[in-house]
Parts: structure tokens; C-alpha cells; sequence
């Protein structure tokens, strides 16, 4: 009897632990192009909500490592790890964003669709390198050549 309790728990607990680790986009949810250009301007509002919503958990550098990470039953991911992030694309980032997974809220219905636009762009500054300097978010981006302000 102890051993199928125990053949129980064992198989809720990978499905409780296997739920808060899945995190499927759906192929339309990847396939979404940022309607956002990544210009100087978008890429400091989204680090101004950034700021605002993200960084407690995710790091103010975006390393995963917020005041918060450790307190959190699965560790938020870490923005500055540029080969992670380059096999996201812009959609799947804004859907998570939008939609949230234990421990993250979903950020739909508190954010504007523009606002989490800006935030996917600047997520995408902490795997670049640097070009500006500290307190002033990076830009590699195509914007005619003007550099950040």
C-alpha cells in the first residue's frame, strides 16, 4: 500500500514539475513579427517597463539572478545568454510576456500590445554587446543610422 502511495506522488510531482517547466509557444505565436521597429526610443520605453515589471526577477542586467530568482520555484531565464535567446524569436518572447507561466504573471492585461513589443526589444539589447554606455541601453539596430540619445 506505502508503495503505491508512493508510485503516486511520484508521478503527480513530475507532472506538477514537468507543467511549470514546459512552457509551449504555438506555432502562430512564433511565427509574429515585431510590428515595433527597434529604434532608440522604443528600446528605452521597453527598458523603463523593464524596469518597472521584469527586473526583480529577471536582474536588472537581465541575467536571471533578481532579488526575487531566488525565492521562485523555477529560475526566470537569463536575457544575457545570447545562443538561448537567438533560438527565440521575437513572437514566442512577446507570447510569454503576454501570457505568463508559474511564476511569471501574464502581462496581457496589464501591459498595452505596443509596451510588450518595446519590451521583447529590449530584451534583445542584454545578448548584444555594448555599444553604449552603462544606464543607456544598447542599439545595433537598422534606425538610419542615429545612435541612441
Amino acid at each position: 500500500m506505502i508503495f503505491v502511495v508512493f508510485v503516486v506522488v511520484a508521478i503527480v510531482g513530475g507532472f506538477v514539475v514537468y507543467s511549470l517547466s514546459d512552457w509551449r509557444v504555438p506555432a502562430r505565436a512564433k511565427a509574429m513579427r515585431n510590428p515595433v521597429p527597434v529604434t532608440p526610443q522604443a528600446i528605452g520605453l521597453g527598458m523603463s517597463i523593464y524596469l518597472d515589471h521584469c527586473q526583480n526577477c529577471h536582474g536588472e542586467d537581465g541575467n536571471g539572478k533578481g532579488e526575487r530568482a531566488e525565492k521562485l520555484s523555477v529560475a526566470p531565464s537569463d536575457f544575457t545568454d545570447a545562443q538561448a535567446m537567438s533560438l527565440q524569436s521575437d513572437g514566442e518572447l512577446f507570447w510569454k510576456i503576454s501570457q505568463g507561466h508559474r511564476p511569471m504573471p501574464p502581462f496581457k492585461g496589464k501591459l498595452s500590445d505596443e509596451e510588450r513589443w518595446e519590451v521583447v526589444d529590449y530584451i534583445r539589447t542584454f545578448g548584444q554587446p555594448q555599444i553604449a554606455p552603462p544606464g543607456v541601453p544598447a542599439f545595433t539596430g537598422s534606425d538610419q543610422g542615429t545612435a541612441p540619445k
